[in-house]
């Protein structure tokens, strides 16, 4: 025959359950989510970094191989085209990031067009 059990094996039991669940529902998917936030600091870092050495290296190659045509007089040129190229690239960031964003707002699907309306 089944075995009866008491009321605190129940209780027992539910609690374990519980604490199973709330562990794979809240603390699971914090952990998995910390490794992805660990990588986009990462990649953070180095997009920043890489903004502000590459600009240096093109300044300081400018300098240099253009030994004495850009000096005296010229040479605010190597800084003029090292802000012209910068604020190019970072037009060009702004320009797609506006793309994408627009983009993404224009895609409604017909059930979120036909919720959003209301039918007379």
């Amino acid at each position: 025959m089944a075995e009866e059990r008491g009321a605190g094996d129940t209780i027992g039991e539910l609690k374990e359950l519980l604490v199973t669940y709330a562990k794979q529902q809240t603390v699971d998917p914090v952990k998995s989510l910390g490794r992805y936030l660990g990588f986009g600091l990462a990649g953070s870092l180095c997009m920043g970094l890489a903004g502000i050495f590459l600009p240096l290296a093109l300044l300081r190659a400018l300098q240099a191989e253009t030994d004495t045509a850009l000096t005296g007089n010229w040479s605010w040129v190597p800084y003029a085209i090292t802000f012209l190229v910068t604020a190019l690239v970072v037009a060009l960031i702004v320009w797609r990031l506006v793309k994408v964003k627009d983009e993404q707002q224009s895609k409604v699907t017909p059930a979120h067009a036909a919720a959003g309306r209301s039918e007379p």
